[in-house]
């Protein structure tokens, strides 16, 4: 196993402590030499503009909006949870064939490449066969495992860690091939409303500065710390109730401008933490 395989691999485990008693504002993470991690999506929401969600709760009335949210999270968690098994079971079969053919080869990263039909075969044979969810978030992990079986062309990891000297860690769902595109990162979402819009050329996209844009950028930069590894782009998948997903992409270079702006988000972030314990 090259170095670059080997740090990809090491990343599937979380290695970070977890600490909920520090920190007066949230749950913080500790390596071994003691740095403290802040998680990406508490980043994001602490720099995101709370107006609309202010006005979302006020209303449904604090009641509602706290078990629609909760609702939300369970069904996020089980289509992830599902993605995660076809992802994880694919690439065990996937690997095992191919080792049996004698058919991995190494990339100048470092990767070991799978033969595209072997692992979209695996994609398929796995599918029929993933775990069922509860009917609230069928019809999301139905989409999301759908996408995944006739778009995913290889499976390098699924679910795996990352932190960053900036000061924050969090999980990747995925990085993956997408037919013209080698190496992309792969963030799962579910939501009841639509959050993008068709451009002219009929793709998807988000408003521009996002937090879903931004959370890549995150991931791209812990990725590119931990193991060297750029991204060639990303896809974020928009799980629906019912129907195929929304699916915005990014570029190389959207990725870097979404790095750029999660940095200056996390500048705000212990601007805002620092500020807090000087009042």
């Amino acid at each position: 196993m090259s170095s670059t395989q080997d740090a990809l691999a090491h990343l599937r485990k979380w290695r970070l402590e977890r600490d909920d008693t520090s920190d007066p504002n949230g749950r913080i993470y500790k390596d071994q030499n003691g740095n403290v991690y802040h998680s990406v999506t508490r980043i994001l929401k602490e720099t995101s503009d709370k107006k609309a969600l202010e006005r979302w709760m006020a209303r449904l009335g604090e009641a509602e909006a706290i078990q629609q949210r909760d609702t939300a999270a369970t069904r996020g968690t089980l289509a992830h949870n599902q993605a995660e098994y076809l992802l994880k079971t694919a690439q065990q079969l996937a690997r095992s064939t191919a080792n049996k053919r004698n058919s991995i080869r190494w990339d100048d990263q470092g990767l070991a490449r799978i033969p595209v039909p072997i692992t979209q075969w695996a994609l398929k044979r796995v599918r029929p066969n993933v775990p069922r969810v509860g009917w609230s978030a069928a019809g999301y992990a139905r989409g999301l495992s759908d996408w995944i079986a006739e778009n995913v062309t290889e499976i390098f990891a699924s679910e795996f860690s990352i932190h960053h000297p900036a000061g924050f860690a969090g999980t990747c769902d995925a990085l993956i091939g997408l037919k013209n595109n080698e190496l992309v990162l792969a963030d799962w979402k579910t939501s009841v409303g639509r959050k993008t819009t068709t451009d002219k050329d009929g793709s998807e996209r988000l408003p521009p500065g996002h937090s879903y844009i931004d959370q890549c950028g995150a991931y791209s930069l812990g990725l590119s710390h931990l193991t060297g590894l750029k991204p060639t782009g990303a896809a974020i998948v928009l799980a629906r109730r019912c129907g195929t997903p929304n699916i915005h992409t990014m570029t190389r270079a959207e990725l870097d401008d979404a790095e750029q702006s999660f940095l200056e988000r996390c500048h705000l972030y212990f601007d805002q933490l620092q500020n807090a314990i000087q009042a």
